[in-house]
Order: structure tokens, then sequence, then C-alpha cells
């Protein structure tokens, strides 16, 4: 099995939710860029990876000084996550082995942890259809009935909230987004996909801060995050340095 690696990391996104005229992956986050923090924490988890880095062909914020890796390529991204991907899934065409290990992760997810992405990749390495982080759903679940009512409460018994980064090797996963696209599939993350192909990704316990930065408020709570992380003991495991 190859033990190359692989990072997609997606972040051609506008950001619209966030009510601001720079795209969340270039809001400023502990004065740097939420890309920046990002980048960083996969750096410091694997730095031999190879990085795809996905970004809108007009982007003018991009500062490749932020690029901490040694070997990577920018690749043009989509008009959704799942394109963007699969641009780079062909892009690495001519260097990727159907064996390689491919990681995804979301550009505003500058939170994950070390000790999170170590043990994701331990788990990817001993599973032959891959995995991703997730969390168990702590929160009572409300199904609404289409006019701002709760319907019914739903069971959160066996549900997990899905994070990233999601793994898989790049031949089934090139074949799962690309059959998703020929049978018009909706595809919200990559573990979607290859279930459609009646495959059953892994769930790999991840902690709950590994939050993504979607509303205005989740950018204070980055910080916030980043902050207890660098003040935790060393002695914990999750220690985490600043970027």
């Amino acid at each position: 099995m190859s033990k190359n690696l692989w990072l997609v990391v997606p972040a051609a996104g506008r950001g619209r939710r966030m009510g601001s005229d720079v795209p969340k992956q270039y809001l400023p986050l502990r004065e740097r860029p939420v890309l920046a923090h990002t980048l960083a924490r996969l750096h410091r988890a694997f730095p031999a990876a190879r990085l795809c880095l996905c970004l809108d062909v007009d982007d003018d914020h991009f500062d490749p000084a932020w690029v901490p890796f040694s070997h990577w390529r920018r690749t043009p991204g989509g008009s959704e996550r799942v394109d963007s991907v699969r641009y780079a899934l062909a892009a690495m065409a001519d260097s990727a082995a159907d064996s390689d290990l491919v990681m995804v992760h979301d550009v505003a997810r500058p939170c994950v942890t070390q000790t999170d992405l170590e043990r994701l990749y331990i788990a990817l390495c001993e599973d032959e259809v891959g995995g991703l982080l997730a969390a168990p759903v702590a929160d009572t679940m409300k199904r609404d009935d289409s006019h701002g009512r709760v319907a019914r409460t739903e069971s959160r018994c066996g549900l997990w909230q899905a994070q990233t980064p999601q793994g898989f090797r790049y031949g089934l996963l090139r074949r799962a987004l690309d059959e998703a696209a020929v049978n018009g599939l909706v595809v919200t993350d990559e573990a979607s996909a290859v279930e459609a192909l009646g495959l059953a990704p892994r769930l790999v316990p991840g902690r709950r801060d590994n939050i993504k930065i979607t509303h205005p408020e989740d950018l204070a709570l980055a910080e916030h995050i980043l902050a207890a992380q660098q003040g935790m003991s060393p002695l914990n495991h999750s220690h985490e340095e600043a970027p």
C-alpha cells in the first residue's frame, strides 16, 4: 500500500453567510487569515504531505507566503465544494497512485488539533474503505414542519456530526465523486459519495471544538478555541501551539 499522503483544501468559497466583502478564509483570526491557521495545523501534523489548494481563479487575496508546505500546487476551485475537490483530484492524476491516501479538509476549520489529525491518519491507514472525523450528536434534534414549528423530536441515538478531514484512497474517491456527478447526486461531503457506492466509511471520534466557521459569531468562537488550545497543558496530549 502506498504511503503517499495528499491534502486537498477547498478554499474557493465566497463566504456569503459571513456578511463580509472578504471571503471567510481571509478574515483575520488572531492577526492571521483563517486560511493560514488551517494550513499551519495541517502542516504541523503532516509536514511531508503534498497539498492541493483549491482557489477561485479570480482570487486576488491569496498570498503564497501563507503556505508552509514544500510540495504544493494551486488548483482552480469550482462553483461548489465538490467541484473543487474533483478538479484537484484530476490535477493529481499525473502523480497520484490509486492507493495514495487523500485527506480533504475544510479551509474554514482552523481549530482541528494535531492529535485528531494523527489519530485519523492512523485509522485511515488501517481501513480498507476510509473515513472521517466526526462527533456524536449531543443536542436534542427537532424536525420542523416547514412553517417554523416543531413537527417532531428526532432521536439522536446513533447520529454523528460529520467533520473534516475526510480521507479515502485516491482511486476510490475519484470514482465515487465522478459517479455521483454522472448520477446527479447531491454530495455534501466526500463520505456521502463513497456511501453511494454501497460502502461504509469509518467514523473516527473527533473533538467538538473542530468547528467550521460559517456565521459571523463563529469567528469569535474560533478565537476563544485557539486561545484555549494554546494554553492547554502539554501533559494533556491535546496541547496545540499557535501557528
